[in-house]
């Protein structure tokens, strides 16, 4: 009886993080106008963030306990790695690595800088877990800001648990990573944005599916912008605008009191 509790709760949460995670959706009429896709990532700036990464090692907890659980020369597997900024700095420990995510680009930034690195690499393009049967067990796996895209969550953290051996490790910000442009959205289109779903919400589900979690949180290392042009050339873009709206979109965010970006919480989630 207490596992069908168990499982019940786990179904209840899995369905409220799908449901909340659709309430993001753009709304069509908006979305039909957008001059290009806003919920496409740049491999460039991801780019950069890896090299930054790899130039500056973060003793955060995400990578502290990645490193623990890596035997040397292990395998580790990284879900949604985009260039690799999850798992290269981890290089010197790392006997192959197993990359996953549904951008070739991103794929191929990853590749090249794990050559330079001597880190043996297996790239898998698709979505996870549609490609979880290409990869084998491995003893360690890392999915670093990826749960805000994937509406079958329990779905998710069970085939991350099924690929690995020892630690599965996530990674993700306090709040959904566009809650930041909810006042933009207000001012130009009328539309207020979600709340949830929240870290704590995808906490609660891997629980109740049964793994040990553990949490640790802490300020994002890293600031979301540079500089105020730089927020708007990615908020005009998220928010579906013309680009040449840029400067008035920097100009309001500023009005708005949205500048400097407060940094992120970011959240550890970790089982064994």
């Amino acid at each position: 009886m207490h596992g069908m509790l168990v499982s019940m709760d786990a179904e209840e949460l899995a369905a409220r993080w799908r449901e909340r995670l659709e309430s993001w959706a753009i709304p069509e009429e908006i979305l039909a106008k957008a001059p290009v896709d806003p919920w496409s990532h740049s491999p460039e700036r991801f780019g950069t963030r890896t090299d930054r990464a790899l130039a500056e090692p973060d003793d955060g907890p995400t990578m502290t306990r990645l490193a623990e659980a890596l035997p040397d020369k292990g395998t580790l597997l990284d879900v949604g790695s985009g260039p690799g900024a999850a798992s290269l700095p981890l290089h010197e420990r790392i006997g192959h690595l197993y990359a996953v995510d549904t951008s070739a680009s991103m794929l191929e930034g990853l590749s090249v800088r794990a050559e330079k690195l001597g880190v043996p690499v297996t790239t898998i393009r698709g979505r996870w877990p549609d490609v979880a049967d290409q990869v084998p067990t491995a003893d360690v796996t890392v999915a670093a800001h990826v749960v805000y895209n994937v509406p079958d969550l329990a779905g998710f953290l069970r085939a991350l648990d099924a690929r690995t051996h020892g630690r599965v490790v996530l990674e993700l910000p306090h709040r959904h990573p566009m809650s930041w442009m909810t006042p933009l959205w207000q001012h130009f289109h009328g539309v207020d944005r979600p709340v949830r779903p929240i870290a704590e919400d995808c906490v609660a589900l891997a629980a109740a599916l049964g793994f040990p979690v553990r949490v640790e949180e802490r300020e994002a290392p890293l600031e979301r912008f540079s500089s105020l042009d730089e927020l708007a050339a990615s908020a005009v873009r998220r928010v579906c605008l013309d680009p040449s709206r840029t400067e008035e979109v920097g100009q309001t965010a500023a009005e708005l009191g949205m500048w400097p970006v407060p940094r992120d919480r970011w959240v550890t989630i970790w089982w064994e």
